[in-house]
């Protein structure tokens, strides 16, 4: 049956089922600042090209480099300009008004480079590999129809990668060998709070997103996650950066091009140029909207998992945020839209969720960090739902997303069953509005039973877009 109609207090925006949330009276809605957006975001980005942050401009890099002498002549390599992108789960504009690729592509093409020398390089760290047509589907027409051609980096692919040096703590580090080969390359992406390093972009490109598992086993070990201070919107001694950006000086870029996103993924800011400077002032403009300051803690957190929580994965990033707007023992609700063709993670996933449920946090934290423990693929993301499993029980996660099957609910121990009783016959978008309303009436009623005081309720509008901040 339908939820009845209280006041709706804050709107879902979210995949393929937006709609409109039923909170209690008092919810409060916590929200990132929203940056202006760029007047005319064309010609800003054709501006941030010609006019970059510690480099020459675009065109004129490449033209040196042809005139040094370093790029190649022979028409049997390609990928002699390689063009790194992100992968499906990074919302970053290249396609359509105000995207960024075409106007890369247009430069070194205007400069004198033959488009059938532009490899574009998809980023996919240890995320699944993406086919050719959903790359094409991801970039502007006219990048395809101008020559270009398109591959996907494979974590798991050892020959496709080629060692670059070793970091100071003793790692080999293999990185993709079209990239390194490359006479001439380019970082794209988007700069966004990111959980373990940060914020994303930049030297990210690189690492992970351009390494195989010999090199992120270090990157996502459980002593680099386990550091207090991996985690989003820091960048000073957080280990899990500091790492990336060792890696990534290995085989530094030519050129970056990175944005800021408003919530309706118009441009906020573009910031090309050298690496490490056009990617600090990013993570500077990012800082002056993304962090949401409170100044108290609450006993249900609702939130969401956002573009980027296409399975489980990557939707406890909202999670981990939403933890820490939450009082120790408090409740959390959440609703995600994951899409992919597995909707909670990878197999190695799975099987540590497992072993997590099985030994508790505290225990699983100590197999990680142990000299015995074998790296197994994907043991990151567990260790940080580890680490907020010791402020918030399991039992106090309240999960919805349609594509999720029981067997899956039951690893994440979040049943949200109970709570969609009687719904079968609504939408998608009618059933995330009746959980939510009735997984927080639910924690409302438990969480006051446990306190003795009315619970106080918070909405994270932006999921794993707006971090909070105590302070």
């Amino acid at each position: 049956m339908p939820c009845g109609n209280p006041r709706t207090l804050a709107r879902l925006e979210l995949g393929t089922f937006p709609t409109d949330l039923v909170l209690p009276p008092g919810t409060k809605v916590l929200c990132r600042r929203e940056p202006p957006a760029l007047p005319t975001p064309e010609k800003a980005i054709v501006d941030a090209l010609r006019h970059p942050l510690g480099a020459l401009p675009l065109g004129d890099l490449y033209r040196r480099k042809v005139e040094q002498g370093k790029v190649s002549k022979s028409q049997e390599r390609l990928g002699k300009v390689v063009i790194v992108l992100s992968d499906h789960t990074r919302p970053v504009p290249y396609k359509d008004s105000g995207n960024i690729l075409w106007p890369v592509v247009s430069e070194l093409i205007s400069a004198g480079c033959p488009a059938s020398d532009i490899l574009l390089l998809v980023a996919t760290g240890t995320h699944r590999v993406l086919s050719e047509e959903e790359i094409w589907a991801m970039v502007d027409s006219r990048v395809r129809e101008c020559g270009a051609q398109v591959a996907c980096h494979d974590a798991s692919k050892w020959e496709q990668a080629i060692r670059v040096g070793k970091t100071a703590g003793g790692t080999e580090v293999y990185i993709d060998r079209r990239y390194v080969e490359a006479d001439f390359r380019v970082l794209t992406g988007l700069v966004e709070p990111h959980s373990m390093a940060g914020a994303s972009g930049g030297r990210k490109s690189i690492c992970p997103g351009l390494v195989d598992m010999r090199t992120i086993r270090e990157f996502h070990g459980a002593e680099v996650v386990s550091h207090p201070l991996t985690t989003d919107l820091v960048l000073e001694g957080n280990p899990c950066h500091q790492l990336a950006l060792e890696v990534a000086r290995m085989a530094a870029p030519d050129f970056i091009v990175n944005v800021t996103l408003r919530r309706d993924k118009v441009l906020a800011g573009i910031f090309a140029g050298e690496m490490e400077q056009a990617h600090q002032a990013a993570v500077e403009h990012l800082r002056q909207f993304a962090a949401i300051p409170i100044e108290e803690e609450y006993d249900v957190v609702v939130t969401h998992g956002g573009e980027v929580g296409v399975n489980f994965y990557q939707a406890e990033k909202a999670t981990a945020i939403a933890a820490r707007a939450a009082r120790a023992g408090g409740y959390i609700v959440m609703v995600a839209d994951t899409s992919d063709p597995d909707p909670l993670g990878p197999p190695s996933y799975r099987q540590l969720l497992a072993l997590l449920a099985k030994w508790g946090p505290q225990k699983f934290v100590e197999h990680l960090l142990s000299p015995k423990w074998e790296f197994v693929e994907g043991q990151w993301a567990v260790h940080m739902r580890a680490k907020f499993l010791t402020k918030i029980p399991k039992e106090h996660l309240y999960y919805f997303s349609p594509q999720a099957t029981s067997a899956e609910y039951e690893l994440l121990s979040a049943s949200p069953w109970p709570f969609l009783a009687g719904t079968e016959g609504l939408t998608v978008a009618e059933q995330a509005a009746c959980f939510v309303k009735r997984a927080v009436d639910y924690a409302c009623a438990a969480s006051e039973a446990e306190t003795g005081h009315k619970a106080k309720v918070a909405y994270l509008a932006d999921g794993p877009y707006g971090v909070v901040i105590r302070g």
